[in-house]
């Protein structure tokens, strides 16, 4: 199997991106592109600016193969992988990134393709949420309205299934009604024994399923496959038989041909399902759990892909509308940039989480730190993600933060502030992390635990909590408002005593506390931590006051930062301090950008975009909110780096300092969060 090397093509992608009414120019090129997207071990873009340029890859970087080829009146073209039997590519015409599905377009002699990606990440329905199934869809019509004779070639390699390609592996022929199915597994099926960042799966099973009838579906090494097609001979008539063997050897690939006879007048579409059955997916303090689309024992692969086939067409009518409806909100909020930037971000920050069924039958959401530390369920990772999940199932940011719950219930975590994460994915059994983050993680639950109360209209989930949470309070109202040497959720730049956006988070925690007493009768402990909260407000303008703007810390003056924790003041009407400082803050950000974004403070030119999108969110004006999502748009658009969305990059020349596919970037949504909850009645947080 060819492997290109890491020169990627820089030329932009040509096309019109029109969806959801909203008209997008030709010039959109994402630095990597969703494909299969499900969660963090199956997640695989494509990283080249053509999906013929290269091998679709994990968000890792490592190949996880699909190869496509169209033969037209007997002349075969490669549209997608970079498989040598077919050297010339077919002509990629357009490329459309919706929230939910990746559209390429070709262009043949004779003959339109189009090639939809589709992961139906509904965030309203955990039962198809949690599903591991995504489709592809093939269309093909006649482009000069003469008759012309088309196949369809597919196929995905058994990397999907290993961490490393030299792990061997075995496969075999599934039994699901109406589908012929194909599946590849590693021969040893350790089970959860594989742990930590940069890793793929090495157990369960990778499916490819196709509706039976409609295919020629063989398991055979990719040559053998490949240049059948190529050669316009039939394909192998069994499956190979020479297991287990290496991934790497000879590269066993489940393929499929289309034969869509001759095509003419109207479209001809097929589809398959692309699946993931990873049979345990989390441990939790010691119990193995399954996904939540496996919660009943009578529930198995062969039932979900036969699912996943009966529902193709709805599915993918509601994926449609969805994508419609997030667009048209997007653009109400910002500019085609910005509906853009939500786009790009939604099946990323979804599939950076595995939704498991708990012990008790709860939802657990557990995020993955990807090119981080590979910690699982992070709370400084859920709380720049919850903008998203907010939106559209706050059932889901209760999943994020149950296992820091249960945690600090159990009495397994002794200390008097929130743990940071619950382990090192996918073993959630206790902090990893090796350093504590007390203001910070105790001010993020409490914002938190307020945001759930906004989003469901009452206090009940805090209610269930509120011992820890009254405990969490009480460390904030001793240590949060000048914060000591601790690190903060921006660890990467190190240690910071009296942090002056650690404290806004602190004050606005111990506001939400009020609140949220307050949301259950407790009107004098409302009152007492709102007056708190408003007391601290006034001393921090006095403390922090640096001429035109704010400092980085209460003790250096002549620095600055981006105060991104105050955007809560107003998404949650807290109301806490006074507006003038938002103002005065970004007006002063408008002088320090750079061409690739706002710097994160004063000490480095680097930045994280999700924090610049909590800024810009508090800007009044539409012209101030855009001038500070530009140049977070044009890294997404311009920068070097061939990854999924990084979070953490370099405002003067846009390259990737670290981090990619992380979930942080459901932040992205922050201001489309702020307009729906000022628009709308929000009587019970008041």
């Amino acid at each position: 199997m060819l492997r290109l090397d890491g020169r990627w093509l820089q030329a932009a992608i040509l096309g019109v991106l029109c969806a959801g009414g909203i008209s997008l120019a030709d010039d959109f090129r994402p630095p990597a592109v969703p494909l299969v997207t499900i969660d963090p071990y199956t997640s695989c873009w494509s990283t080249s600016s053509t999906l013929a340029g290269d091998w679709p890859r994990h968000w890792t970087g490592a190949v996880h193969a699909m190869c496509g080829m169209i033969r037209v009146d007997g002349k075969p073209l490669r549209f997608m992988g970079a498989a040598p039997e077919v050297p010339q590519a077919a002509t990629q015409t357009g490329l459309d990134v919706q929230a939910t599905q990746s559209v390429y377009r070709f262009s043949t002699v004779g003959v339109n393709l189009a090639v939809i990606f589709t992961t139906p990440l509904l965030l309203g329905d955990l039962d198809l949420l949690s599903r591991p199934a995504g489709y592809i869809t093939f269309e093909v019509a006649s482009a000069d309205g003469k008759p012309h004779a088309v196949e369809l070639y597919f196929d995905a390699t058994a990397e999907w299934a290993v961490n490393q390609p030299k792990q061997q592996v075995v496969w075999r022929r599934a039994a699901v009604a109406g589908l012929e199915a194909m599946q590849v597994g590693s021969r040893e099926q350790r089970t959860l024994a594989t742990k930590g960042d940069n890793v793929r799966i090495d157990w369960g099973q990778f499916y490819i399923a196709v509706a039976a009838g409609t295919t020629k579906c063989v398991i055979a090494a990719d040559k053998v496959a490949r240049e059948a097609f190529a050669s316009d001979l039939p394909a192998p008539t069994v499956d190979d038989v020479q297991m287990p063997r290496a991934a790497n050897d000879r590269w066993p690939v489940l393929s499929a041909r289309f034969d869509l006879g001759t095509v003419e007048g109207r479209p001809v579409r097929r589809h398959l399902i692309v699946a993931y059955d990873d049979d345990y997916a989390v441990e939790y303090f010691g119990t193995k759990l399954r996904a939540w689309w496996r919660r009943d024992p009578g529930m198995t692969a062969e039932k979900m892909l036969a699912a996943a086939e009966k529902d193709y067409d709805e599915v993918l009518r509601r994926c449609d509308a969805f994508d419609k409806q997030l667009a048209e909100s997007a653009a109400r909020s910002g500019s085609q940039e910005y509906v853009r930037l939500c786009r790009l971000a939604y099946r990323q920050a979804i599939a950076a989480h595995k939704l498991v069924a708990a012990p008790d039958g709860q939802p657990l959401f557990f995020s993955k730190e990807n090119f981080s530390n590979g910690s699982i369920g992070t709370v400084d990772v859920t709380y720049p993600s919850a903008p998203l999940f907010l939106l559209y199932n706050p059932v889901l940011v209760k999943g994020m933060m149950e296992p820091i719950f249960h945690y600090s219930e159990s009495g397994r975590w002794k200390k008097p502030f929130a743990a940071h994460d619950v382990g090192t994915y996918p073993l959630a059994n206790g902090q990893t992390y090796p350093e504590d983050m007390p203001v910070e993680e105790c001010g993020n639950m409490l914002i938190l635990a307020a945001a759930v109360a906004r989003a469901e209209g009452n206090a009940d989930y805090a209610r269930r909590h509120w011992q820890p949470l009254t405990e969490w309070a009480e460390y904030l109202r001793r240590e949060g408002f000048d914060p000591g040497n601790q690190l903060c959720t921006d660890d990467f730049a190190g240690h910071l005593a009296h942090n002056a956006n650690l404290s806004i988070k602190a004050i606005l925690g111990l506001a939400c506390y009020g609140r949220l007493a307050g949301m259950q009768g407790q009107k004098d402990t409302e009152r007492e931590y709102l007056e708190l909260a408003k007391g601290l407000a006034t001393r921090w303008s006095e403390a922090a006051a640096d001429g035109d703007h704010t400092s980085l810390t209460f003790d250096r003056k002549g620095t600055w930062s981006q105060k991104y924790n105050l955007v809560w003041d107003t998404v949650l009407q807290l109301n806490i301090f006074p507006p003038e400082i938002a103002r005065r803050e970004i007006a002063y950000y408008l002088t320090k950008q750079n061409d690739f974004g706002l710097p994160l403070d004063s000490r480095k030119s680097y930045t994280k975009s999700d924090w610049i999108i909590w800024t810009a969110s508090m800007a009044r004006s539409p012209e101030d909110f855009q001038t500070l999502i530009h140049p977070v748009y044009r890294f997404v658009n311009e920068g070097a780096d061939r990854v999924p969305l990084s979070d953490w990059h370099e405002t003067t020349n846009g390259k990737v300092v670290g981090f990619r596919a992380r979930s942080v970037v459901g932040g992205y949504y922050m201001k489309v969060l702020a307009d729906q909850w000022s628009a709308q009645p929000a009587a019970a947080i008041r």
